[in-house]
């Protein structure tokens, strides 16, 4: 399994030197289907351009089903919106599909009030979307 994680950073506004953890982690893995992109955490203003890289990376390199594993994703702002709506408008337009699986009940919630719902296929279980 891939992994990629981008572990500290600097905290330019609280002074030099400080760092803190990212709110988000970001492993991915390629399977007989798909590639499987996991997010646990947060996403959002801080970490969404790293979910825009890992995705948009993987695209690039030309996979055409991509498959958003969110068991362990508690959070989304709507920075993390614009990523994701980003990265899907890319696969689109390479003749692909994003689709997300496992969903928390609130992160469910912030795809329903959106309307971003409509833009993905949703499945209870990251198993359910690789089929």
């Amino acid at each position: 399994m891939a992994r990629i994680q981008r572990g500290l950073a600097l905290d330019t506004l609280g002074g030099f030197g400080d760092i803190w953890p990212m709110s988000v982690q970001i492993h991915t893995a390629k399977e007989s289907n798909g590639t499987v992109v996991q997010l646990q955490g947060k996403v959002d203003a801080t970490s969404a351009p790293s979910v825009e890289q890992a995705l948009v990376g993987v695209i690039d390199q030309g996979e055409k089903r991509l498959v958003l594993d969110c068991a362990g994703l508690d959070f989304i702002s709507s920075a993390g919106l614009r990523s994701l709506l980003l990265a899907v408008k890319k696969m689109k337009a390479a003749g692909g599909a994003i689709s997300l699986a496992a969903l928390q009940p609130n992160v469910k919630e912030v795809f329903d009030i959106s309307g971003f719902s409509a833009l993905f296929t949703i499945h209870g279980s990251k198993a359910d979307a690789l089929k």
